[in-house]
């Protein structure tokens, strides 16, 4: 860090709906890229900013924690504040504060937590179109759930690696899979470490074939036993994450 800079960190939220993901890239707008661009604008410097994750294309966060050296005299709590003035309306800055300097909004992280949601109805809804995958045909729940509980605990989740990952290692510890209902509303809740690059889609994609019977409930064990992606549904649209 460089003199007198200071440790700043965001909890960020997000509707990934207009952006390519978290992750700047050079051909596409992303939440990052949106959020260095108003650090520049309020401060004058290109400050680089980290996040906890790298969400997907579509995909929305409540809260992503975010990190990244501070060189002006604001203080840390305002920059909440004057960020929001100079955001997108679908990128909200719900807090800041100081870090100690070695905090990384990565590394430091304990644990993630992540929803998918599911509108179960005939027709969808207009108002949450963006916010929830739409699965018309009944699902049932009650098998979902207890097939998730499969994925809970320290596995090699192989078989939940989207094409093209350059994970290290392919094991996570899993801390909490449930699956409830409300209404029209279907909920997936994952907890853990860490997850794969598509990991939860993945598995959301699963449980929505095993919750309309086109898969056994066995299938996510037997997954983790083989390791072969095949043994699993699709991967979930990004929206409903």
């Amino acid at each position: 860090m460089s003199g007198g800079s200071r440790r700043v960190a965001l909890r960020v939220s997000y509707d990934g709906t207009n952006y390519s993901g978290w992750q700047r890239q050079e051909n596409a707008d992303s939440v990052q890229a949106q959020v260095e661009k108003a650090l520049r604008a309020l401060t004058g410097e290109i400050i680089g900013v980290t996040g906890a994750s790298r969400t997907d294309a579509g995909v929305h966060a409540l809260g992503q924690t975010v990190h990244f050296d501070n060189p002006s005299n604001i203080p840390a709590e305002r920059f909440c504040f004057a960020l929001n003035t100079r955001l997108p309306d679908d990128i909200r800055v719900t807090a800041s504060c100081a870090v100690p300097e070695d905090f990384h909004a990565r590394f430091s992280a304990k644990g993630k937590t992540y929803r998918y949601l599911i509108n179960n109805s005939a027709h969808g809804t207009a108002m949450y179109r963006n916010l929830m995958a739409h699965v018309p045909r009944p699902l049932d729940t009650e098998r979902m759930d207890a097939a998730a509980k499969a994925v809970i605990g320290e596995h090699d989740f192989a078989a939940f690696a989207a094409a093209g990952s350059v994970a290290k290692t392919t094991v996570r510890e899993i801390w909490r899979a449930d699956v409830k209902r409300e209404d029209d509303l279907v909920e997936l809740t994952v907890s853990g470490k860490s997850f794969l690059y598509n990991m939860v889609r993945i598995l959301a994609g699963t449980l929505i074939y095993i919750g309309l019977g086109k898969l056994p409930p066995d299938c996510l064990k037997k997954a983790l036993e083989t390791g072969d992606r095949l043994d699993l549904g699709v991967t979930a649209p990004a929206k409903g994450l």
